[in-house]
């Protein structure tokens, strides 16, 4: 069947009609295709205009794109660069800006470390060292493998594959101090330290830490890990202004770095955290906890076993070991005050041999020491010092305290002191240059020169006396009147002479030892009487080289010469010798050898000294107290006891030779004053003293006066 339909069979088909007049059109309108797609509009529907501008909003999620996980991650990446790119260029800037306030980096480089100067005994042992870093630079190969592994293991385990500045030690460091809520740590290198050590001052500012970094680059580009860890080792502050690992070692345990011990080594490692609080003279149980937490990094990097870290470890219920100054650190600061003077500015580290003799050295450490801790209580005295050189001066030994670790102050050197009696020698001597001798007599009687009336010990006095006498017991009245008759000034020029040089006043008093003076000064004023009559200078110095070998200074004979004759020597030890054998210094005791010397006892006890020799030495001792509060002593008593001690350990061994000079004693029984003594001839508007009565026989005085008189 053939079904078709033609346009006249569908709705409204057939041909159009045309409109009527005026435009109405007078039946239906067929639907045509609107301007969007598959939108019919009818003849009862205007057609839509169409839309301009934004379309309205649909509602419903269909239209709005979902925000998945991967958008999220993508926008922070997005602003993660951007982010980075900013913090980039201010970092850049940062650089810049603080890298510009550095001088050219060709002009950097490695400051000078500070000059040290190292002090060894007549022997070649190590005293000290001297200088703002306290010990010699020393390499990295003469060092115990250990020793940079500790510093490295507890302070930068990644040194050796960083260059210079490590971001994951710096992030981690930022880590810890976040989840601690405190400064638990910091994150430099040691390059970045020894950056700072060597350039840039301690100030904690955001500009030090990146001119810090800089210079850090600049190091690790310039320098290998080993001459960097070398540099490192040798400037380090291990506390008590002790620079340096050498410095450290010999501070801390007297020992050379060279030879420190796997626990040692942590140790000092362990302190670098906090010099000033964990140094191993510092609070033990931290000095020990922090050794434990070096051993275990060490252990932890493989550096040793964990059986080695716990034998290396310290005991907690032992105290740290460390070393002592002892009294030669008195003469290695003396040693470092005459420098100047020797060679100038010290700029270069250098070596300085001494005179001192090690073993008599601690000899006479150990007497002051002992004599203090068994007899200062009850003779009320806290301190005391000890002067020992040869005959021409050189120094073998020098106490200038009990306790260098209480008290820096040298009363060998630096105190100035009454010498009581001891000054007595120099009056004696102008006499002797002024025409008296040993057997002249003099006038022991009360005195009263223009108000001054001095006064023997117990005010006991004996008439006639034989000058030789006089001194040995140590006779106020006498020396007085000698002082008067030759002048003060006389006697003030004679010690001078002799090898004082601390001011003297050249007054009567002055004959009984009233102006202070150095023990250093007063042993070397009496070594003329030992060796004959040449005066010295007391020196310490014989040699001052580089460490390469260069001499800068060589010791040479030297001295003002001859300042006595053979005569005048001859008659002084005539005379002190008889001080040792029958007068105030007869507790002094040396077998077989002759020996000469003098006491001396300040007023009220003050100072208490002796000064003895022989013709190899001449040895000064002094006790007392700091504040110059009165003791229970006497020259003659304790004083003597330690010079006996220690020139019996200085002579060991030695031929015993007789002292210089010879004077041979007058036979003269009669008792006559001089012509010109000051007795006969008495001050103006002074009434003349009455003379006690004379002893019925000379040789019985000793008798009658010894343990009288202090000296």
């Amino acid at each position: 069947m053939d079904f078709r339909i033609s346009p006249d069979d569908r709705v409204g088909g057939g041909k159009p009609k045309k409109p009527a007049k005026g435009g109405k059109s007078s039946g239906r309108t067929e639907p045509k295709l609107a301007a969007g797609p598959n939108l019919l509009v009818g003849d009862d529907r205007p057609a839509p205009k169409p839309q301009r501008g934004r379309a309205k909003k649909v509602s419903g999620k269909r239209q709005r794109k979902r925000m998945t996980l991967g958008r999220v991650i993508g926008r922070l990446f997005y602003l993660g660069v951007i982010l980075g790119v900013w913090a980039l260029i201010a970092v850049v800037g940062i650089f810049v800006y603080y890298g510009a306030q550095l001088p050219s980096s060709n002009t950097w480089a490695i400051p000078q470390r500070p000059a040290n100067i190292k002090i060894l005994a007549a022997d070649g042992q190590l005293m000290s060292n001297r200088g703002k870093a306290g010990g010699e630079a020393i390499s990295l190969h003469e060092l115990p493998y250990y020793v940079p592994e500790a510093v490295i293991a507890i302070e930068d385990r990644r040194f050796m594959s960083h260059w210079g500045i490590d971001p994951v030690g710096l992030a981690a460091a930022v880590t810890d101090n976040i989840t601690q809520h405190r400064f638990a740590r910091g994150g430099s290198t040691l390059t970045q330290q020894l950056a700072k050590n060597l350039f840039l001052t301690r100030d904690q500012n955001l500009g030090r830490k990146v001119q810090e970094a800089l210079l850090a680059l600049w190091l690790e580009h310039n320098y290998t890990k080993d001459e960097i860890l070398e540099l490192y080792l040798n400037r380090v502050d291990f506390g008590h202004n002790k620079l340096g690992i050498e410095a450290a070692a010999q501070y801390y345990f007297g020992k050379s770095a060279r030879n420190l011990s796997l626990g040692e080594a942590a140790t000092l490692a362990g302190s670098l955290k906090a010099p000033s609080n964990l140094n191993p003279k510092g609070n033990s149980d931290l000095v020990s906890a922090r050794q434990r937490t070096v051993l275990q990094s060490m252990a932890n990097e493989g550096y040793i076993s964990d059986a080695e870290a716990k034998a290396a470890a310290i005991d907690p219920n032992q105290p740290i070991a460390t070393k002592i100054a002892g009294s030669e650190s008195y003469v290695a600061d003396w040693v470092e005050s005459l420098m100047q003077s020797y060679i100038g500015d010290v700029k270069q580290d250098v070596i300085v041999s001494t005179t001192i003799n090690w073993d008599l050295q601690k000899q006479a450490e150990f007497l002051v020491k002992e004599m203090v801790a068994k007899q200062g209580k009850s003779q009320g005295f806290s301190q005391g010092a000890l002067v020992a050189m040869q005959t021409d001066g050189s120094v073998q030994a020098m106490v200038g305290g009990v306790d260098y670790n209480q008290s820096q102050y040298n009363r060998a050197i630096t105190a100035r002191r009454q010498p009581g009696s001891a000054f007595k020698p120099f009056v004696y001597l102008t006499a002797v240059e002024n025409g008296y001798t040993p057997d002249s007599v003099v006038e022991d009687a009360p005195l009263n020169y223009n108000g001054w009336q001095p006064e023997n010990s117990e005010k006991k006095y004996f008439g006639p006396i034989h000058l030789r006498d006089a001194l040995a017991y140590s006779l106020n009245t006498v020396a007085a009147r000698l002082a008067i008759a030759v002048t003060p000034q006389a006697v003030v020029d004679t010690a001078m002479r002799m090898g004082i040089s601390s001011p003297l006043e050249a007054v009567p008093s002055v004959a009984l030892g009233t102006s202070t003076v150095s023990l250093l000064e007063l042993t070397a004023a009496y070594v003329p009487f030992s060796n004959g009559g040449n005066g010295v200078i007391a020196n310490v110095i014989t040699k001052i080289a580089t460490p390469d070998g260069k001499i800068l200074y060589q010791a040479s004979p030297s001295g003002p010469g001859q300042v006595m004759t053979p005569e005048s020597v001859g008659m002084m030890n005539d005379m002190m010798s008889n001080a040792i054998q029958i007068g105030t210094g007869k507790a002094a005791r040396l077998d077989g050898w002759p020996i000469a010397g003098k006491t001396g006892t300040s007023q009220k006890s003050r100072d208490a000294l002796f000064v003895g020799y022989t013709s190899h030495m001449v040895t000064g001792v002094w006790l007392g107290n700091d504040d110059d509060s009165p003791t229970k002593l006497f020259g003659g008593t304790l004083p003597v006891s330690i010079w006996s001690d220690f020139m019996a350990k200085a002579h060991q061994g030695l031929p015993i030779t007789p002292l210089p000079g010879n004077y041979i004693q007058a036979n003269d029984p009669n008792l006559q004053p001089l012509q010109g003594d000051p007795q006969n001839v008495p001050p103006p508007d002074q009434q003349q003293p009455q003379r006690a009565a004379p002893p019925k026989q000379h040789k019985s005085i000793g008798d009658l006066i010894t343990g009288l008189f202090g000296g």
